[in-house]
């Protein structure tokens, strides 16, 4: 997995998402997954489930992609499924602490 963190004032974002996605488009009828476009938004270093675990310990916001990235925050029950949105079968979140 990809694994992103961004800190400005005070706000901490996390990005993940599953390696074999960054780079593609993903579209289902109007709605589109443009890991392509914003792959400067995912592309940080190549994490495993133990630093993606770390890093959604503290956050302000989340966006995770793909099986692995989006079942591990589900495993840490930061999500339930029923939350997960699918963009031509690929699972998306987004999470937000307020």
């Amino acid at each position: 997995m990809y694994l992103k963190i961004t800190e400005r004032e005070g706000q901490r974002v996390v990005a993940v998402c599953d390696k074999e996605l960054l780079g593609k488009v993903f579209e289902d009828g109007e709605r589109v997954l443009d890991l392509q476009k914003y792959s400067y938004f995912y592309k940080g270093d190549i994490a495993g489930v133990d630093e993606v675990t770390e890093a959604l310990s503290d956050f302000s916001s989340a966006n995770l992609v793909g099986k692995k990235a989006v079942g591990t925050a589900i495993v840490l029950g930061l999500a339930e499924k029923s939350e997960v949105k699918e963009i031509a079968s690929i699972p998306h979140l987004q999470l937000y602490k307020l």
